[in-house]
């Protein structure tokens, strides 16, 4: 087929691919958004933790600052937000565990485990941080 022939053929029309937009939003789809979420912001908590070490290590001075910034309310906010994260990855990747072991793929099962996998998690959060209040 020669060059010109083949500029002047009609170019067939092929379906697009599906996306987001094309899918009815559930509430697994979120979570799975947010599991990958959950993963990234345990990073930056790492970050926390590594500042609390190096606190510790440098000294009195250092640990205080530290101190002082973690138990100011935003550094509360970001200690219970750490807390959901944790949990929140942690419940994802159990699911993810049976799944890989190929439990829980009926629907009903998947919207049932969906529901606790949002509600575990807070309520695990509310648990440690009731407790360190009352402990503390």
């Amino acid at each position: 087929m020669s060059n010109s022939k083949m500029a002047n053929s009609k170019k067939v029309e092929r379906p697009l691919s599906p996306h987001l937009f094309i899918y009815k939003p559930m509430l697994s789809m979120l979570l799975s958004v947010m599991h990958r979420a959950t993963g990234i912001a345990m990073y930056f908590g790492t970050i926390l933790v590594v500042w609390w070490l190096m606190a510790m290590a440098y000294g009195e001075s250092s640990y205080t600052t530290f101190t002082y910034f973690m138990t100011s309310p935003f550094g509360y906010l970001i200690m219970v937000g750490f807390t959901w994260v944790l949990f929140h990855h942690m419940f994802g990747g159990v699911k993810h565990f049976f799944w890989d072991l190929g439990k829980g793929f009926d629907l009903d099962v998947v919207e049932l485990v969906a529901k606790l996998a949002v509600i575990i998690p807070i309520c695990a959060t509310v648990i440690v941080w009731l407790t360190y209040i009352i402990l503390k």
